[in-house]
């Protein structure tokens, strides 16, 4: 089940907070419930995927964005991601999240997210390719930022994101059926 009453606890807790620029970071804080583990009593590699959305929404809430999402009748969704799981998050664990948009080209946002323990080790890293959609289709990351009044310059892709971007391109679509 999705978690809504955590999405507006988190949309609640963030209402006031100072807007971030297109590349500011959105740190949030979060538990891991019983509702989210596995049967290895720790938390789900699918239940963190949507985990990631509490720090997604409220990043560009305070970025602008959803507002801009909102007067324009335009969607945002997923049309990738890249994820990288290296520690254990147990039930019960706090965990300190890190929501960010890294680059965007002539098609896409790329924002990276990542789950940090108390101890300061990442539990896991996150790449999105996320693209906001309108009635015709994608709408250009150019024409959403002229529509929030945004000229800041498109900042350059760190390697590893070219990289996946790249390596992504050469993946045949649609797969092949066996």
């Amino acid at each position: 089940m999705y978690p809504i009453l955590r999405m507006i606890k988190e949309l609640v807790k963030y209402r006031n907070a100072a807007p971030l620029p297109l590349t500011g970071t959105h740190v949030s804080e979060h538990r891991c419930w019983p509702s989210d583990i596995d049967l290895w009593m720790e938390l789900n590699n699918g239940r963190t995927l949507t985990l990631f959305d509490l720090g997604r929404i409220p990043l560009a809430r305070r970025n602008g964005l959803i507002n801009t999402l909102r007067e324009n009748r335009w969607g945002m969704t997923m049309a990738g991601a890249s994820v990288r799981y290296r520690r254990r998050i147990r039930t019960f664990e706090k965990i300190t999240m890190h929501s960010r948009a890294v680059f965007w080209d002539d098609r896409f946002v790329y924002l990276e997210q990542s789950m940090w323990k108390q101890d300061g080790d990442c539990a896991n890293q996150a790449l999105y390719r996320a693209a906001i959609t309108g009635r015709d289709g994608i709408v250009s990351p150019q024409t959403v930022m002229a529509a929030m009044s945004q000229n800041e310059p498109r900042p350059d892709a760190p390697e590893w994101v070219r990289n996946w971007i790249d390596a992504d391109a050469t993946r045949p679509w649609p797969p092949q059926k066996d």
